[in-house]
């Protein structure tokens, strides 16, 4: 009689949907209570982190050996200098406990990207009945987000929409998640969904085509013109990519009847015009400001990990005050100098480096999906290398995607090992 795989195994696609989809929703805001926010954002980031340590563990438990190891590390090390100079820093940081914060943040996302991808590896080696395809892990983790934010807009507007320029302009997000931020993932969750249409057939499309909806209905709510910039980009990078001459016509069809609509209602809103547009919206002198008020006081190693000032905000002389730079690359020039900011442009261009020597990896369309929305954030928001949010941890998985090899060779221990498992488990029952 054949084994019977256990509950959690069977059911391991949904489980780590399950897991991702906390992950992504712990980087939000669910009250203005700020305790109860931190409780709840401790208990998903850090509660997914250790599920993912438990079913690697019950993996490993198994006889599911570590099959692969890292290759071609050079970005890797980079990121981990640069968290290294953040950890140094809390000594001359501005602000230590933010520092320290920020900082704890970051690197669990950093150890849970690790993790996650040890087990997506591991059950693809050792269960191919079972294959986990992570454009569309994403995909089903991300939508039901934007589905809540889709019935919370007609359900509890007060409580989902955040009023801007004094109440004249309100936009999808309040005060649960930054309306550009919430953007980016719906552009990210768009260009999943696009590569997902174009591999289902028959029914299966249907999903798929529903994300799709859901996440262009979130770009024009929250008005985001770097996240809708990103997704048009995204679409037509995919849509030259794609062998499919009807998905092609009716995207480019599509996109033509939706651009005049969104460059009147989103680029170029009423209110704001080709002036903001042009100043972004008011970011270009207060980057200049940082440049010639700012960072010329701590240039070689800044103020501490995600810390711009003696204080918690910035005030140039002719600037608004901002407690961030909304741009990832100045933030880190900011906290930690000129120092830190090589480093981190480093690992920038190498990860890129990574991607382009990978020309026909599986993950490509995934990495080009993920990689344009956070860097086009990253210019105007948070950012990669900014304060906690989940474009750190998708930058993350950017740096891990590619870095895990099948072992050549295994030890007399190792072959030990396989043999025990397949005699055991080849059989399993799903």
């Amino acid at each position: 009689m054949q084994p019977r795989a256990p509950f959690w195994l069977r059911h391991i696609k949904t489980i780590l949907v399950i897991i991702l989809f906390f992950k992504i929703g712990g980087y939000f805001s669910i009250t203005d209570v700020k305790a109860i926010t931190q409780v709840y954002k401790i208990i998903t980031r850090v509660g997914m982190s250790g599920m993912t340590i438990y079913i690697l563990w019950q993996l490993r438990k198994m006889g599911c050996l570590n099959m692969f190891h890292l290759s071609n590390t050079l970005h890797l090390w980079f990121y981990s200098i640069y968290l290294l100079i953040g950890f140094i820093s809390f000594t001359w940081s501005t602000d230590p406990g933010y520092s320290v914060l920020q900082w704890s943040m970051t690197f669990e996302s950093f150890v849970f990207v690790y993790l996650f991808f040890q087990v997506i590896y591991t059950v693809n080696y050792f269960f191919p009945e079972k294959y986990i395809d992570i454009i569309d892990l994403f995909m089903k983790a991300s939508f039901p987000i934007i589905l809540i934010f889709i019935l919370g807009s007609f359900i509890l507007p007060d409580y989902f929409y955040r009023e801007m320029r004094g109440g004249e302009e309100t936009r999808l997000g309040g005060w649960i998640m930054n309306p550009n931020e919430l953007g980016m993932l719906a552009s990210i969750l768009g260009a999943m969904s696009y590569i997902q249409i174009s591999k289902y057939i028959g029914w299966r499309k249907v999903w798929p085509i529903l994300a799709l909806v859901g996440a262009l209905i979130i770009l024009m709510l929250t008005s985001s013109r770097s996240s809708l910039i990103g997704f048009l980009l995204i679409l037509g990078i995919l849509v030259l990519r794609s062998e499919n001459k009807k998905l092609k016509i009716g995207l480019i069809l599509t996109m033509l009847l939706i651009a005049p609509i969104a460059v009147k209602e989103v680029i170029f809103k009423e209110d704001g015009g080709v002036e903001e547009v042009l100043s972004m919206t008011g970011r270009l002198p207060f980057w200049e400001a940082l440049l010639k008020e700012g960072i010329i006081k701590e240039p070689f190693f800044g103020y501490g990990f995600m810390r711009i000032n003696y204080t918690d905000y910035f005030q140039g002389l002719n600037t608004y005050p901002g407690k961030m730079t909304h741009n990832t690359f100045m933030q880190v020039l900011m906290n930690l100098g000129f120092v830190g900011l090589f480093i981190a442009l480093l690992n920038f261009v190498l990860t890129i480096k990574l991607f382009v020597r990978r020309p026909n990896h599986t993950y490509r369309p995934f990495f080009i999906a993920l990689f344009i929305p956070i860097v086009i954030n990253s210019f105007t928001e948070f950012g990669i290398y900014g304060e906690a949010n989940y474009g750190i941890l998708f930058w993350q998985i950017l740096i891990f995607i590619f870095l895990f090899e099948e072992k050549k060779n295994l030890t007399s221990k190792e072959k030990i090992k396989m043999t025990f498992f397949q005699n055991k488990y080849q059989e399993l029952k799903f």
